[in-house]
């Protein structure tokens, strides 16, 4: 059992240092939740843990959760106390052992030292490259009226990828393949679409006789979908009925036996722009931040002012024996 886990353990028993860790836990669970990092006011030298060495902050828990997990997964991995109480062990953890460090000296070490400015470098770069990031969407929102007339270009060159697929609207009514076995199943699945040729109402016979448990509330309607939304076998079967009201054989799919009615169809159409705009906008602006963050680093790699040491580089490349050429036969041997 880790430090955190033992804290969060002993609040069951009343002892406060648990409590209190575990309070914290749930104030840094509400603020990722939240979506509010950096934003709202908050006591950033809280104390979310301590040991005899150091203290972790909801400070520290924050600088690390930005480097390590996307923003549109924060909430979700702060929902779990398990992996939140491990993520805290383990900066607790490294806390300590970086005063160890620092206590013992390693931090003078001519080696360690500059691990320690290449790490740091890394953090600044990230960051740098945040900014720019930043400040180009910034730039894409300011000149929003530019970049609209760029995304009715781009609907106009481009329409086909702006055309809404076939549709069917149809209703269900599913019979398990294991009821008990796949021979009663194709039975009764034939009896219950003798039964709807005959007359009977279909959403009464799904609330009787489907398995599809969705079906007690919507009398097997699925509504509309398109092509390669439902199983293949259970789309293919939907798509060939011809007139609403139509039945299909019972048809087999991975779930088990179908009884199909058509209930509708919409033939593909185009997408008028004022649906799409948003989508193409926000595709315009991902590839304008694409490609000027592409460019500041080109031109890093490429400055023409930069020196190169081409010799030292050289020396840096280790020469790997040769290995015998496998391929060719061996020569005979002259003795």
């Amino acid at each position: 059992m880790n430090v955190l886990h033992r804290f969060i353990a002993g609040s069951a028993g009343g002892r406060r240092p648990a409590r209190r860790v575990a309070g914290a836990c749930a104030l840094a669970a509400l603020v990722i939740a939240a979506d509010c990092l950096g934003q709202a006011v908050k006591p950033e030298d809280q104390v979310l843990a301590e040991n005899a060495l150091v203290k972790l902050t909801l400070a520290d828990y924050e600088a690390d959760l930005l480097m390590r997990v996307p923003p549109e997964m924060r909430a979700e991995f702060a929902a779990s106390s398990t992996r939140l109480t491990g993520f805290l062990n383990t900066l607790l953890i490294r806390k300590t052992l970086a005063k160890q460090a620092r206590d013992a000296g390693l931090d003078r070490d001519p080696q360690t030292s500059r691990q320690m400015a290449l790490a740091a470098d890394r953090v600044l770069a990230s960051a740098m490259v945040s900014k720019i990031e930043g400040d180009v969407a910034a730039e894409f929102d300011a000149r929003k009226a530019d970049f609209l007339v760029r995304a009715r270009e781009e609907y106009v060159m481009h329409k086909e990828k702006y055309q809404a697929s076939e549709q069917v609207s149809a209703s269900h009514i599913l019979i398990d393949a294991e009821k008990p076995r796949d021979v009663a199943a194709v039975a009764l699945a034939k009896q219950t679409r003798e039964k709807l040729l005959a007359g009977a109402d279909f959403a009464t016979l799904a609330t009787e006789v489907s398995d599809d448990p969705t079906a007690k509330t919507n009398g097997g309607k699925l509504g509309w979908f398109g092509p390669n939304k439902m199983d293949p076998a259970f789309s293919k079967a939907a798509f060939a009925l011809k007139n609403v009201g139509d039945l299909s054989e019972p048809v087999k799919s991975s779930f088990g036996w179908h009884i199909i009615r058509l209930d509708g169809r919409r033939p593909a159409h185009e997408v008028p722009f004022e649906k799409v705009q948003e989508q193409i906008m926000a595709e315009l602006k991902t590839r304008y931040v694409d490609d000027v963050r592409k460019a500041r680093l080109t031109a890093i790699s490429h400055d023409p002012a930069m020196k190169v040491n081409q010799a030292a580089v050289d020396a840096l490349v280790v020469k790997l024996p040769k290995m015998p050429d496998r391929s060719r036969p061996p020569e005979p041997n002259s003795n």
